[in-house]
């Protein structure tokens, strides 16, 4: 049994500075997913070295999507490993065989959790998303529903369900980036009205962007040169301010 401190420690270096080295790297099957079911953030650790056992040691995981699926909670946009966890999750989706019900969870599911995110994580997320519908033109239909959010009652989409299959995600609509079109950020309100046209074939490179931080948008806006805003005045007049009000009659601001 390892400590949670030294989990993470051997897990951040495990990829790049042990399996490379191991005569059988799948020696290391058992104790990565061990501690790809743990939770948290060491899971999201044990990601990188799963990946390589996946991809070139042909490690079979039969629930690994449904794991990843429980992975994506409200923490996942605030973590210090971030840009580590979306990478490789670009990675997995990647397939253009993966079942649309499975890819349409994982969108879902992302979006949903994007409506109490910080700007610099939306900025990353929306162009993610967008990718996953440039790779699976099936799941469209959460942003191409007739009728849309509007004419539903209520969400279909049940975000408690474990399974992705029984999230009944593609049945819903992408009402949470609509909303996102409204959000206080100007950038973020501009890369989520993407989703209102039609998206080019080529996709958007989010690698610059898994690492944005608070303090860089803050710093980018600060940096922007500022334009002249024309202003109007108009001096106000009784209590309430409006024009032809009867309390002006009656009542004056000294």
């Amino acid at each position: 049994q390892l400590s949670t401190g030294l989990y993470k420690k051997v897990l951040v270096i495990l990829h790049d500075s042990v399996l490379p080295y191991m005569n059988e790297p799948t020696l290391m099957m058992d104790f990565l997913t061990v501690a790809y079911g743990i939770g948290g953030a060491i899971s999201l650790l044990a990601l990188n070295g799963l990946f390589i056992l996946i991809h070139q040691h042909n490690l079979e995981y039969p629930d690994f999507y449904k794991k990843l699926y429980s992975l994506l909670d409200p923490s996942i946009y605030h973590v210090k490993y971030r840009a580590r966890f979306f990478h490789l999750t670009d990675l997995f989706l990647s397939s253009s065989h993966l079942p649309a019900y499975l890819v349409a969870a994982f969108i879902k599911r992302l979006s949903r959790l994007a409506l109490t995110a910080p700007p610099e994580s939306l900025l990353m997320i929306i162009p993610f998303i967008c990718n996953l519908f440039r790779r699976h033109p099936a799941c469209k239909v959460l942003v191409h529903r007739p009728g849309g959010p509007e004419d539903m009652s209520e969400d279909p989409y049940i975000m408690e369900a474990e399974e992705p299959s029984e999230s009944r995600a593609l049945e819903s609509s992408l009402w949470e980036i609509q909303s996102l079109q409204n959000h206080y950020h100007p950038d973020v309100a501009k890369a989520a009205a993407v989703l209102n046209q039609s998206l080019s074939e080529m996709e958007d490179d989010i690698s610059g962007l898994l690492e944005l931080s608070g303090y860089e948008l803050f710093d980018r806006e600060v940096k922007k040169k500022a334009t002249d805003v024309p202003l109007e005045f108009e001096q106000i007049r009784g209590l309430f301010g409006r024009k032809n009000d009867i309390f002006a009659e009656h009542f004056s601001l000294d």
